[in-house]
């Protein structure tokens, strides 16, 4: 059965050949759409590195518009002042907060001349630890210790402790940004946290390091503050805790919003090319559905003669509808193998990156086949149901 079909396929190759491009299309299609949203499964499941449920997010907008520099006296008095407010628990201060757009990166490396370690960065004080929740698994976070350190003290993530000390420990390590013999700054390495992903679960694990926050001594302010508030805080408590702000510093303005709320809002920016794509994909698939259906249909009706002479020399109506089946299989299952054999070039590669990675190939690949065979089964359907009940005698006299 399988030799007479490939011997009917081959003999036909001219109209099969375009019946096998519009499913090579569509499982190029539903493959694209499957990686896009496995990965984005895969990144949700991956650990974020912070938590972020009872925290709030509070933006400073000084008066000046930032010309004046922050001193330890600025950040004392919203520590002491928001510390009297029954709902809040921790305060901290950070130039870039957990679901933000803003990114600070840097080019790391072990010493100058050697290979570059591509980092994200944020300057981070003695209190983030405590309030975003993050897990240290060596070393310890910033303190007093630090004061008068020779190199910045930094707090790196397990990603970048691998990429820059594979197989070394990384606590007490020093490396530099810039290269050259006089490099712009020094970094000791004093702790290392599990993971951290800054932009949410949605993004892809990157290389972070923490620096620590000493007021007057680095390039910017950090004009962040992340306060830690009892569980169950209602929305209400904004009010509240932008009057006490005004109380500190009645000059300058907050925006204030909960980290949920900056999560929610982070969730919606990454998921829409997922959407976009989705819906174009599902038109896409439903034009070469239609395609695939109407040149079916003409195939069937073309082949009315020899349908009709199978039936003539004893074929039953199951046989000719199981030959129309299994000769769209026989299409898909070629296109199919056409089309994976271009696409694992992909992670074989490193085309993608991380981002296609052989997990998400392989669950991609699979979900793609399911599909191509269940649209081929659904468009077999009716032409063969239709071819089955044929009868001899009107096939024969088919013109």
């Amino acid at each position: 059965m399988f030799r007479h079909l490939l011997k009917l396929t081959w003999k036909r190759k001219s109209r099969n050949l375009m019946l096998s491009l519009e499913i090579l299309l569509a499982f190029a299609i539903v493959f694209a759409v499957a990686a896009f949203g496995l990965r984005y499964l895969q990144l949700y499941r991956m650990p974020l590195g912070f938590e972020g449920a009872d925290v709030w997010s509070v933006a400073i907008q000084p008066g000046d518009n930032g010309k004046q520099r922050f001193d330890d006296a600025v950040y004392d008095s919203f520590r002491r002042g928001l510390a009297e407010l029954p709902e809040v628990g921790g305060v901290a201060f950070t130039n870039i907060e957990p679901y933000s757009m803003s990114t600070m990166s840097g080019d790391m490396r072990r010493k100058a001349g050697s290979r570059e370690v591509p980092t994200e960065l944020a300057e981070a004080d003695d209190k983030l630890a405590a309030v975003l929740g993050l897990n240290l698994v060596e070393g310890r976070w910033f303190s007093q210790l630090d004061n008068g350190s020779a190199q910045r003290p930094v707090v790196i993530n397990r990603r970048m402790a691998e990429a820059m000390f594979p197989g070394e420990r990384a606590l007490g390590q020093l490396f530099i940004e810039g290269e050259g013999a006089a490099p712009a700054q020094a970094y000791r390495v004093v702790g290392v946290v599990d993971a951290y992903r800054a932009k949410g679960e949605l993004a892809g694990p990157v290389n972070f390091a923490f620096m620590r926050l000493e007021a007057g001594k680095n390039d910017n302010d950090a004009r962040i503050m992340l306060l830690k508030v009892r569980a169950g805080t209602a929305r209400d408590f904004e009010r509240r805790l932008n009057a006490r702000l005004k109380l500190i510093r009645n000059d300058w303005s907050f925006q204030i919003a909960p980290l949920s709320s900056s999560r929610a809002s982070m969730i919606r920016t990454q998921t829409v090319p997922l959407i976009v794509i989705g819906i174009i994909a599902g038109f896409m698939l439903l034009m070469v559905a239609f395609g695939l259906f109407g040149a079916l249909w003409q195939n069937t009706t073309q082949r009315i003669p020899e349908i009709g002479l199978r039936r003539a020399i004893g074929a039953g109506a199951a046989d000719i509808y199981r030959q129309i089946v299994a000769e769209q299989f026989m299409l898909s299952s070629i296109a199919i193998v056409f089309g994976l054999a271009l696409l694992v070039q992909l992670p074989l590669t490193g085309a993608f990156g991380e981002s296609l990675n052989w997990p998400v190939f392989l669950g991609a690949a699979l979900l793609s086949m399911a599909v191509i065979y269940l649209l081929s089964l659904l468009c077999a359907v009716y032409p063969g149901w239709r071819a089955s009940r044929l009868s001899p005698t009107e096939a024969l006299h088919y013109e």
